[in-house]
Parts: C-alpha cells; structure tokens; sequence
C-alpha cells in the first residue's frame, strides 16, 4: 500500500507541470503567427484604431508574451475570459459543445470494444490462416485510412446511397458541462431519445473509431499471442487443461497491457474529434477549436487545449492506477 501511495504522488508530481507545458506550447506557437488577433476580433479592415487598442487592453496583448499567457490561463480557470465572438465566458461555450465531443468519443469508443477486441483475440486464435490475415488487412486499413476521406465514404453509402442514416447536427447543448443527453435519456428510460442520439452519432461514432480498432485489434492479437507463447499456458497445455479454460487465463493476463492502451485511446478520442465534427457537421469542441483558429480566436484554442490536456493527464494517471493496482510491479 506505501508503495502504491508513493506511485501516486510520483504520477501527481507530473499533472501540473504536462498541463502548463501543454498549453505554453500551444500559446507560443500561437503567439508566433504572423497576425493581429486584436485587429480580427474587432473588425478586421473595418476595425478602428480605438477599437483595435480597446481589444489589445482587454486581452494584455499589448504586454509580453508571458504576462498574456499567465493572463489566460488565469481567466480560464476563474471563467472570467470572454470569447471576441460570441461575447460569452469561453468555458460557457466550450461547455455546451462539450457532451457533443464526450458523446461522440463514447459511441467511437464503444465500437473499439466490441470490434477490435473480439477481432484481435479471432486472430491470434486463427493465427497463420485466411482469417488472422483478413483481420490484419482490416487493421492496416484502419491505421492508414484518412478520416476525412473514410467520414464522406460514410455520407456517401448510408446517407446519400442507401438513406439509413442523418448526418445532421446537433444544436449545441444548453446544460452544464457534465449533462450528457444521450446517457442521461438512457438512464431515464426515454429510449426514443436514446435512439435519436444514437441515429445521429453511430455514423460518426464510427469514423472516429476506425482508427482505433484496428490498432485494438493488432495489439489485442500480438498480446493474446505472446501470453498464448508463455511457459505457463504450456504447462496447463501439458496437464491437460481444457483449450477453452487455458485460453480464459492467458486473456486475463493479455488484458493487462491493453488496459493501458484502451484507456489512452480513450483520451486521444475526445483530442482527436476535429475532423470528424467538421464532416459531419456536428458542434463539438473540435469544431469549435477549428473555427478558433480560422478566426485567430486564440484563447478559445488555449482554453480547448487546456481542457484537452486536463482530460488526458487524468485518464492517463486513471490508467497508470489500475495498473499499478492489476500488476504490482509497476508500483516499483
């Protein structure tokens, strides 16, 4: 327990200075580009001087780079820095497109489950077969395929084509940030509600997750394999236990690496959201951050990242946890 205990503040130790490096690469990276920000948000040709200096006071574009940067960060966290063009709180407008994201990254995650792993495990039980190399295909396609190309493919065959689907937005949610409609229709029982969120984000929903099925898929089987090769399943083998009971132990010790790699992927998910909100026209944060930064809306890009950044860095300490709670040796 003292060594776990120690793991943790090891793992807390790093939570702050990945968030601030995160961000501070973001805002410097920002603030390198050649624009005036200040002279966009008030009007771009049209803008007045006042105006431009009213802007430039407001946001501390005026003083050094750190001074802004200590600025916004501030502001995020006390919810006091304004969007230039909504003239909302960031976080009230990040906050509404945010159950889109976390809906969209669920569905895409719930089809990781129940392909790629069930895939993973087909091939490496069908190793060296027509099988295991129609899996492997299927994971080298998810990894190279585009997910832009792969989203309008989508429209095409079952919104345009066949018309089984909408690919319609969804209009930004007016709860708080942790209201997410569709699991909270479920848990009410509303499942005509239920099944209008899932017609609307099952298509994306997929898109977003091919990708991670097939690298679910690879790692799965490579995993299953090497614990299929260990010195202990052919032990059991050489007893004479059962081939569906050998099996079920080497899963379980299989798993546990991919604990870790389900558990990041999950992160990169809710991160990795943009192109597929703007193809299919859903008002997410990813969304969001593209028109961000299409209008030099450069704090709503810093509050998108720092939420991003949060988000993965507690996922990924969730992820180191259960491991070190799965597998000891880890905690040393």
């Amino acid at each position: 327990m003292a060594n776990l205990k120690k793991f943790l503040i090891r793992r807390l130790l790093t939570f702050i200075p990945t968030i601030i490096g995160v961000t501070l690469i973001v805002f410097l990276i920002a603030y390198k580009i050649p624009a005036d920000p200040a002279k966009a948000w008030a009007g771009g040709e049209k803008a007045t001087q006042q105006a431009i200096e009213l802007i430039k006071k407001m946001y501390h574009l005026d003083r050094p780079w750190y001074d802004q940067y200590v600025f916004l960060i501030k502001g995020l966290i006390a919810n006091t820095i304004i969007d230039p063009r909504t003239s909302n709180p960031i976080m009230y407008d990040v906050g509404k497109r945010f159950p889109v994201t976390l809906q969209l990254a669920i569905i895409a995650f719930i089809f990781i489950l129940i392909i790629g792993i069930p895939l993973g495990i087909i091939s490496a039980l069908k190793r060296n077969t027509w099988v295991d190399t129609v899996v492997r295909i299927f994971a080298l396609l998810g990894v190279s395929t585009p997910a832009f190309w792969l989203g309008y493919l989508m429209i095409y065959i079952f919104f345009v084509k066949y018309k089984v689907t909408t690919i319609a937005g969804v209009p930004p949610m007016p709860k708080p940030i942790t209201y997410v409609p569709m699991i909270d229709a479920l848990l009410r029982g509303n499942f005509d509600l239920f099944k209008q969120h899932l017609a609307r984000f099952w298509l994306p929903g997929f898109t977003l997750g091919f990708l991670g099925m097939g690298v679910t898929a690879r790692f799965v089987r490579n995993s299953f394999l090497e614990a299929l090769s260990s010195d202990y399943v052919l032990f059991l083998k050489a007893k004479g236990v059962p081939k569906m009971r050998v099996y079920r132990h080497a899963l379980k010790n299989a798993l546990v690496p991919i604990v870790t790699v389900l558990g990041l992927q999950f992160g990169g998910l809710l991160g990795g959201t943009p192109i597929t909100e703007t193809v299919f026209g859903l008002p997410g944060m990813g969304s969001y951050a593209v028109q961000s930064i299409q209008n030099l809306d450069f704090p709503v890009v810093i509050a998108i990242t720092f939420i991003y950044a949060i988000i993965y860095v507690t996922i990924n300490l969730i992820v180191d946890v259960l491991y070190a709670i799965i597998d000891p040796r880890v905690r040393y």
